[in-house]
């Protein structure tokens, strides 16, 4: 589907106008919100437009995790009815943080061997916090489909940006603050957003001014199976799913080798090919919530043993680490940047070592900044 089919303005039934998005002299797109009425509001986000409220919403559904991160960190958590897949959203870190929780037995899957319509109704949610774009484009929907759901149920509003691989996907994307600010308008929770905002500014920038002159070239691959002989290669570009690795400044092996995403249909990779490519360091994604032990037993025990896999400078060096999840917002962010630290720096970043303070983000999210 071109991009031009669902962008445009919208109602507040999700109708689209095709009033183009307000941008600014230099043509980015505006985060603020118009003011309609005393309760009322527009919030704007490509590809969808604006799209009008009379209150805030209470209930909201994401499809993918980083959108679901974004809203627990607005404070929304209460109104969090469900998930395209429970396991890759991280809800596990949020038991690090006090007076942050999700629960994850109430929220609804999205994907059972697909993802139907009758769902989208059953939740009956205020507003979907979905790339309408995606739905078609990797869930099969139609057209007829989409608008069906924002006439009939309430409208969405996203945009897919855990990565920029999919060649469907020509309109703006935004980076992971951008679209936190998007949702943090949807909400209305502008304190919060600005909060994260500059805590994760102070954060960023206190682990870059601790990271050594040289940085290492890095293999990002998802296991084919477990225990792996193959992996999905994953390229650091310049999604939100990669953020943590751009944080840390380090280079794409896989991308200087030439090999393709597998989100935009890259095959897999065998250790054969690892060695031609020879990584420095390879970090391994996995979802759920993984411990060193699993991981060390069923990733790096089997690579250690295998005739190939032990070659590589990354295995002998004992450089191959936990990767984290695909889908991060601003809290699994921080998680996930700790952990990449401490995987790629570990004469730097100790095992123990706290980046980033638990009680002030857990503050941030009660409402306390």
């Amino acid at each position: 589907m071109a991009a031009g089919v669902l962008a445009g303005c919208q109602s507040g039934d999700g109708t689209t106008t095709g009033t183009p998005t307000d941008t600014t002299t230099d043509g980015t797109t505006e985060s603020t919100t118009a003011q309609t009425t005393d309760s009322s509001y527009t919030v704007s986000m490509e590809p969808v437009g604006d799209v009008a409220f009379e209150e805030v919403p209470e209930t909201w559904l994401p499809y993918t995790a980083d959108y679901a991160d974004m809203g627990v960190a607005l404070g929304q958590a209460d109104g969090l009815a469900g998930i395209g897949v429970p396991s890759r959203y991280g809800t596990h870190h949020y038991a690090e943080l006090d007076g942050v929780s999700v629960d994850t037995e109430s929220l609804t899957t999205l994907y059972q061997d697909g993802t139907g319509k009758e769902v989208f109704y059953s939740v009956d949610a205020d507003v979907h916090v979905i790339d309408p774009n995606f739905m078609v484009n990797r869930l099969q929907w139609e057209e007829a489909d989409v608008e069906e759901i924002s006439s009939g149920v309430a409208p969405f509003y996203g945009n897919t940006i855990f990565t920029q691989v999919y060649d469907w996907h020509d309109y703006e994307y935004y980076s992971l603050y951008e679209a936190f600010e998007k949702l943090a308008a949807l909400f209305q929770e502008r304190g919060r957003y600005e909060a994260f905002k500059s805590y994760h500014d102070e954060v960023v920038a206190d682990v870059q001014s601790r990271l050594p002159s040289e940085t290492p070239e890095i293999a990002l691959l998802y296991p084919a199976g477990v225990p792996p002989d193959s992996f999905y290669p994953y390229l650091v570009g310049e999604g939100t799913a990669s953020k943590q690795w751009r944080d840390l400044g380090v280079d794409d092996a896989l991308a200087e080798a030439g090999v393709t995403d597998a989100q935009a249909g890259g095959a897999t990779v065998d250790y054969e090919t690892l060695l031609d490519i020879d990584p420095d360091a390879i970090a391994v994604r996995l979802s759920g919530n993984i411990s060193d032990a699993y991981f060390q037993e069923n990733i790096v025990k089997p690579m250690q043993e295998d005739e190939v896999a032990s070659r590589l400078t990354a295995v002998q060096d004992g450089r191959v680490f936990y990767g984290g999840l695909t889908y991060q917002g601003p809290i699994i962010h921080l998680f996930q940047l700790e952990t990449a630290a401490r995987g790629l720096f570990p004469d730097t970043f100790d095992a123990e070592e706290e980046l980033f303070d638990r009680d002030r983000v857990s503050a941030i999210v009660r409402g306390e900044f």
